[in-house]
């Protein structure tokens, strides 16, 4: 069974920074696919960021382009989420999610992370 197993949540304040890691288990990690979600109370989950590690390209929501990167390391079979800047409307549940072959940010991806709670105080 494929597994993410995802680190790095917690509290700051606005205009600082959070790294998020997850780590896929149970896959060929080059073939697979991974996106980053978030979830505010009240609010439906919305994708974020996400990566296609079969050709390395990666997509990010308008809400957080230029503010959030994406990037992987294929010997650790990570993908972090380097956040920064990070404001109020940030605060959520933050996932990954991972899939065999769909990509995107609009994507319900076949196997998720146990989340992780991203606060950000004003």
């Amino acid at each position: 069974e494929v597994q993410l197993v995802e680190t790095g949540g917690g509290l700051v304040q606005a205009g600082g920074s959070l790294r998020l890691s997850c780590v896929v288990s149970g896959r060929f990690f080059d073939d697979y696919t991974v996106g980053w979600f978030r979830q505010a109370p009240g609010k439906e989950r919305e994708g974020i960021a996400c990566s296609n590690n079969i050709d390395g390209t990666s997509d990010y929501a308008e809400s957080v382009k230029g503010r959030f990167t994406i990037s992987s390391d294929s010997a650790k079979k990570t993908v972090y989420l380097q956040m920064n800047d990070l404001k109020p409307e940030d605060t959520g549940v933050y996932y990954c999610a991972g899939d065999d072959a769909r990509y995107g940010l609009d994507v319900q991806y076949d196997s998720w992370s146990q989340g992780t709670q991203v606060t950000v105080s004003p």
